[in-house]
């Protein structure tokens, strides 16, 4: 018989909502009162260890909820072609005094084998499916030799973890934008606020699913316009920019000016990412509406829904990219649709926009 895994109600769990611990059964692990063991073996053998020890047999568990959980998981690995496992058995290769996992099953050539296992000998071709601890799981994702992992084991991990806590991460959501709507902290605290109280909750696995979930690209491109603004500010070139198009738009008047920056931030919008050019022309469009004692509001609102009317081209968004791989699109499918859609949404914003947020 095999202990699969230990599951044990914990209030020292550091969540907000704790839930059953679940730990692999080592041979130092001590066996206390109420805890769950999941079992595997043939119903007769269990049925006599339940006699034997005086334990509750409960057979209405479901393997699939059993098996998995935000401290344990299930991946299938395959033996390399010079794997070091091959023509030996489970048992003589110590896979689990090795890799701290069982093995609960293989799948020989579409045939799955599930007793006996320890004494098979394994053959090039076989799966195994491996169960025990995330963190275990990915130090053998690590293991390339003898063996190779199937899939992503953290993002696995991180699925397990956040299994039915979605209204958990919606209510948070919902709150983190209340408190942004309401000003009650400033908006880098209230997303700090929020991201922390994913983390205590378990809709985050632990700091590192934290950190991977990030847009790294995003995050440098903004840090890096940002000083480019700032210089462009300091030397006097958002100045210049704003007068330039005061000159040219001015006599249009404050709703001229606007959609010329509407215009040309949509135009850049085509070519570098939305959030550079939101960066690179909110400046702009400050001075400018200050320079003609415009509304300012109106100006940021243009600028931002500008620079995400890029339809025109597939590099401008990685959204277009994907979709033109998955529909077979080509480069001037998107002009042909692209270019009508942005000049019909250009006409309606600027509508829209001063009968929204008065200029």
């Amino acid at each position: 018989i095999f202990i699969l895994k230990i599951a044990r109600r914990s209030n020292e769990d550091y969540r907000i909502f704790p839930s059953s611990y679940q730990q692999m059964a080592g041979p130092t692990v001590t066996i206390m009162e109420n805890d769950t063991l999941l079992l595997k073996g043939s119903s007769t053998m269990v049925e006599k260890l339940c006699e034997d020890y005086s334990l509750e047999l409960q057979k209405n568990g479901n393997e699939a909820v059993d098996l998995l959980s935000k401290e344990l998981g299930l991946v299938e690995v395959l033996l390399t072609p010079h794997s070091s496992f091959i023509n030996k058995t489970i048992k003589k290769i110590d896979f689990r005094e090795k890799y701290n996992l069982n093995v609960v099953g293989i799948n020989r050539k579409g045939d799955y084998v599930l007793q006996k296992m320890s004494s098979q000998r394994l053959k090039f071709g076989d799966a195994l499916l491996v169960q025990g601890a995330w963190d275990d799981i990915e130090l053998l994702a690590k293991e390339t030799k003898d063996v190779v992992v199937i899939g992503q084991p953290r993002e696995y991990a991180g699925k397990a973890s956040a299994t039915g806590k979605a209204p958990i991460a919606g209510l948070i959501m919902l709150f983190m934008v209340l408190l942004m709507v309401f000003e009650v902290f400033a908006p880098v605290i209230s997303v700090l606020i929020g991201a922390v109280l994913m983390v205590l909750t378990g809709c985050l696995r632990n700091m590192d699913d934290a950190y991977s979930e990030m847009n790294w690209e995003s995050i440098i491109l903004i840090a890096a316009m940002i000083p480019m603004a700032t210089a462009l500010e300091k030397t006097g070139g958002m100045v210049l920019l704003s007068e330039a198009i005061i000159d040219s738009l001015g006599r249009f008047g404050a709703l001229g000016i606007l959609a010329g920056l509407y215009f040309l931030t949509m135009t850049f919008g085509l070519f570098i990412s939305n959030t550079a050019t939101a960066v690179l022309f909110a400046p702009i469009a400050m001075n400018a509406a200050l320079a003609i004692d415009a509304n300012p509001y109106t100006f940021m609102v243009a600028i931002a829904v500008a620079a995400n009317m890029a339809f025109s081209t597939p590099v401008s968004s990685p959204t277009n990219a994907m979709v033109m791989t998955a529909g077979g699109y080509k480069f001037f499918d998107f002009i042909k649709i692209g270019v009508p859609l942005q000049l019909i949404l250009f006409l309606i914003m600027m509508i829209v926009i001063p009968l929204i947020v008065p200029l």
